[in-house]
């Protein structure tokens, strides 16, 4: 199994999260760039690495070094790739692998040319082909899939009995995995759900090209989402009827209201289209986030919230869990008209990300770096921060 931990580990951030995955026996990692490939080995990540897309030529030197598997996809970048590596018969093997285009249309070599690239890979001094990979573009699509991975077959025994040594295949990732219809082959790119999100498509029963419907597998339904985001306020004030909220205004008080003002916006992830459509949670109550949201702030109204009036020292949930109520990212990626995906991957690095291991804080990220928590940084990481 080699998770994939691209876009700083889907917002969750990757030396963290790769390191707890190579404790329990990650096979490897999978990532998008070349940069994040060498912040996991600078950060001391020893299992193998692959980047799923083709690099800078220029970059191959530092590939070598750092026994950085990458992928090749194209034929003009491959050509100087062979070229690169040639002018230097000292370095180790660039570790090599072969995206196949079985009908993703982004990237990857059909057909001929999977045999002429890996033809090439094979002869080329300083190569070293270690498999070849696809991707499924609609797992919840039966027909589609099928004839992915039967192009997929296809091409790849035709290399294996063409090219030797050809190495691993994979192409089964999230999707498929949460529908318990993995093509496992060699190996899984577990994405998404690592992080213990279902696919948004996938979610509830999805329809087939065939009869009936698919639904998610029975472990599937224990997936539980590894991340929160939670804020408290840096102001709760009393507000007279008519009183704008935030830049524009694009709501004002219609009664006298109280407002707390979150430190969170969209500098930190928490898109501007979530104005006027998202809520919170405080006390295990929904309350409405109000007004445009601001680079550095939301205010949510907690007028009707019951009990003592809520204060700054109120904990307020906007992905996670309180008081038996849940706010998931799938939900948040409904109001703002995307996808899980993007809503983790843009939560922003200066968010705190504050690391637990049954319920006790075990490390901290922040701007500056890494820390061990104290009591004073988990009270400052308490204002806004993410507790995967």
């Amino acid at each position: 199994m080699h998770p994939v931990v691209k876009a700083d580990a889907y917002g969750h951030g990757a030396v963290p999260v790769a390191r707890a995955l190579e404790e329990v026996g990650a096979d490897g990692f999978c990532v998008a760039t070349m940069d994040e490939a060498l912040a996991l080995r600078e950060a001391g990540i020893e299992r193998p690495i692959l980047v799923l897309y083709p690099i800078p030529t220029g970059l191959a030197a530092a590939a070598r070094r750092g026994a950085i598997g990458i992928t090749v996809g194209d034929r003009q970048l491959l050509d100087q790739l062979v070229g690169a590596v040639a002018a230097d018969a000292d370095a180790p093997p660039l570790v090599v692998q072969i995206e196949i285009e079985t009908g993703l249309g982004r990237g990857g070599f059909r057909g001929d040319e999977a045999l002429e690239a890996a033809t090439k890979v094979r002869d080329a001094g300083g190569l070293h082909l270690t498999g070849a990979w696809t991707h499924l573009q609609a797992p919840e699509d039966a027909a589609r899939s099928g004839a992915q991975v039967a192009e997929f077959d296809r091409i790849t025994r035709d290399l294996e009995t063409r090219v030797d040594a050809l190495g691993s295949r994979h192409l089964s990732a999230s999707g498929s995995l949460v529908l318990g219809e993995a093509v496992s082959l060699d190996g899984v790119r577990p994405g998404l759900a690592t992080y213990g999100l279902v696919p948004d498509e996938l979610l509830g029963e999805v329809p087939s090209a065939g009869p009936g419907a698919r639904s998610l597998a029975e472990a599937a339904l224990h997936l539980r989402p590894v991340l929160s985001l939670r804020a408290r306020p840096v102001r709760v004030a009393e507000l007279p009827a008519g009183w704008g909220i935030s830049y524009g205004p694009t709501f004002t008080t219609s009664r006298p209201s109280r407002i707390a003002t979150l430190p969170v916006g969209y500098g930190d992830g928490w898109s501007r289209a979530l104005s006027n459509r998202a809520e919170a949670l405080v006390r295990g109550r929904r309350v409405p986030i109000v007004g445009n949201v601001a680079m550095d702030a939301v205010m949510a109204d907690v007028t009707d919230v019951p009990g003592e009036p809520v204060n700054v020292h109120d904990e307020f949930v906007l992905i996670g869990e309180q008081g038996g109520e849940r706010i998931t990212a799938a939900d948040v990626a409904r109001a703002r008209g995307t996808n899980s995906w993007e809503v983790v991957t843009n939560l922003a690095a200066r968010l705190p990300r504050v690391y637990h291991a049954a319920s006790v804080p075990r490390a901290m990220r922040t701007l500056v770096g890494e820390a061990l928590p104290n009591v004073d940084q988990a009270t400052a990481a308490g204002r806004r921060s993410m507790r995967p």
